[in-house]
């Protein structure tokens, strides 16, 4: 049966009851009705009668109208005759009334009156007696309505929850059935025998499951070879590389990733997290990769590979595809490449060392130099003449600048190799103001500078290696006097926090383009368009001294507004 049908019967059934129960109520309404109306009719009607003739009879002797009124309601209720006995008592009335008298006696009156009672009591007995049988029929009536109602409940319930699923069934059963193909189930066949309205699309969709099937078995050699030919690919790079599922199970590994990472093939498909209980290497790029580690201080793995220390980076690549039928990327797992940097390592530590070798040996023909511009300077060698005395300042300056990058140099290599040290002790963050403005007090008499301390009178000591502290202050002092105009106010300063410190220093001079705002602290990074001289790396020495304190630096600047470089360290 087509479902068009099936609901056409349903709707059919239900309309049916519907109307039964409608049928049904009106004529039990109408029976009760016509009852009552006949009370109303047959014996009312005599009471009313009754009562007429007896106020009548009242007034029979004071009037001749009374008399007439009196045979006018008999003759109306010799017509209204319905009970048993009544036409008798009616007779008997007649007769009395006839009787009459033109001068009333009390006694015919009072034949009259039990004539006239007799029918009342017969009418009022009907009365009772047809209310009581009406009362019965309407409860037969209520209880007839109640037994189809309720039986009309059960026939709706019963459709209710069977009908639905008769007609659902089909389209469920090939729900599950589309669900099963798109779970690669091709096996899947769908029987709707006896079903003429979904027998073509069973047989469509058996069709359609043969020919997937057979599909997926013809394809399936392909896949394996395109699968062997990927693992080929990447078991022959040279660089480690581990693939994990959205769950952190081990997809795959290339043999250089096994080889690195001291591991055997049985590791595949099992949780990374699982492994790394025993391998250490592992369990460091499992915190990498889900940690909350910045990327940027991860350091490079230290690891035996290749009969020598050789160190790797690890680069994390997440992989999202694009399913089939959908719109939106599906996150499918993350691609770990370990790339060796081994010979950018030693190439980084042969230049650390050959810097270091070169400032360190730069640093004795310096200090000859500035010991003979010393001497050149001493009247008791000679006098100099003007032309002289500005070649000697022009080499003394030029010397004073390769001592600093010198300096700077060193200070480089130092960070470079680790070699760091610091000798912190409490010290009064005023010391070190006091120090960086006595170190560029010359400096700021040459470019006209006026430099202000902004200090409050309470703040907290701080523990730090003076000396580092010191030179970072003093570079940024020197850096905001080069980059200031004549006559410029320059603030160095003091504010106190909650458990830090801020030492500032603020110019008011050309500003930097907040692009620049983290490429300053990077080495040999010089702003465009900067005309100043320098190597580019005291800003990179300072933020260095001043994390190795625990500390962070940082500027807020705009163009044409100045800048403020800001230390925090620990109170």
């Amino acid at each position: 049966m087509k479902i068009q049908k099936r609901l056409t019967l349903g709707i059919g059934v239900l309309f049916a009851m519907i109307l039964l129960l409608g049928v049904l109520s009106t004529s039990y309404v109408r029976q009760l009705s016509q009852a009552t109306k006949t009370i109303l009719a047959d014996n009312y009607a005599s009471l009313e009668y009754a009562a007429d003739m007896l106020r009548s009879l009242n007034d029979i002797g004071e009037d001749s109208v009374s008399r007439h009124d009196l045979r006018q309601s008999l003759a109306m209720q010799q017509r209204n005759i319905t009970e048993i006995n009544e036409k008798e008592i009616t007779s008997s009335l007649e007769r009395h009334v006839a009787a009459l008298s033109d001068s009333v006696t009390e006694q015919e009156l009072q034949l009259v009156r039990e004539d006239l009672l007799r029918i009342m009591e017969v009418n009022m007995a009907a009365i009772r007696a047809k209310s009581a049988g009406v009362e019965e029929r309407a409860d037969q009536v209520m209880w007839w309505l109640i037994v189809i109602a309720a039986l009309c409940a059960v026939i709706a319930g019963v459709f209710l929850v069977w009908f639905p699923k008769v007609i659902v069934r089909p389209i469920d059963e090939l729900k599950k059935g589309i669900t099963e193909i798109a779970n690669h189930n091709y096996d899947q066949r769908l029987d709707f025998s006896g079903n003429r309205e979904f027998e073509s699309v069973a047989e469509s969709f058996n069709d359609m499951a043969a020919r997937l099937d057979e599909y997926r078995r013809s394809s399936l050699d392909d896949l394996m070879m395109a699968k062997k030919r990927i693992e080929a690919i990447v078991n022959s790079l040279h660089e480690p590389i581990v693939g994990l599922g959205p769950d952190r199970t081990i997809l795959f590994m290339n043999r250089e990733a096994l080889s690195v990472l001291n591991l055997t093939d049985d590791v595949v498909g099992r949780n990374a997290t699982d492994v790394a209980l025993s391998n250490d290497l592992l369990r460091r790029l499992v915190r990498e990769l889900y940690g909350d580690a910045k990327p940027e201080s991860r350091e490079p793995l230290k690891i035996y590979a290749d009969n020598k220390e050789s160190y790797f980076q690890m680069e994390n690549v997440p992989l999202y595809i694009t399913p089939i039928g959908k719109t939106e990327c599906e996150f499918i797992g993350n691609l770990i490449i370990l790339n060796n940097i081994t010979r950018y390592k030693e190439l980084d530590s042969a230049k650390t060392n050959f810097i270091s070798t070169v400032s360190h040996e730069m640093k004795t023909p310096i200090s000859s130099i500035m010991m003979s511009l010393q001497l050149l300077n001493d009247d008791r060698l000679g006098t100099l003449n003007g032309e002289q005395k500005q070649l000697v300042e022009s080499i003394k300056d030029s010397s004073d600048r390769l001592l600093e990058i010198t300096g700077e140099l060193l200070n480089m290599t130092q960070i470079e190799t680790g070699k760091l040290k610091l000798h912190p002790k409490i010290t009064k963050p005023i010391e070190l103001i006091d120090y960086a403005i006595k170190s560029t007090r010359v400096l700021a008499e040459r470019f006209c500078c006026f430099v202000e301390v902004d200090y409050p009178e309470k703040i907290s000591k701080i523990f730090v290696d003076s000396e580092k502290i010191a030179w970072v202050i003093t570079n940024l002092l020197s850096n905001a006097i080069h980059h200031s105009p004549e006559r410029s106010r320059i603030i160095v300063g003091a504010v106190q926090h909650d458990k830090a410190v801020e030492i500032y220093v603020q110019d008011f001079g050309r500003g930097i383009d907040p692009r620049y705002h983290k490429s300053i602290f990077e080495r040999y990074f010089r702003v465009p368009g900067t005309k100043v001289q320098g190597s580019g790396l005291g800003l990179a020495i300072s933020k260095e001294f001043v994390e190795a304190h625990g500390g962070t630096i940082s500027v807020e600047s705009e163009i044409g507004k100045g800048s403020r470089f800001s230390i925090m360290l620990p109170a």
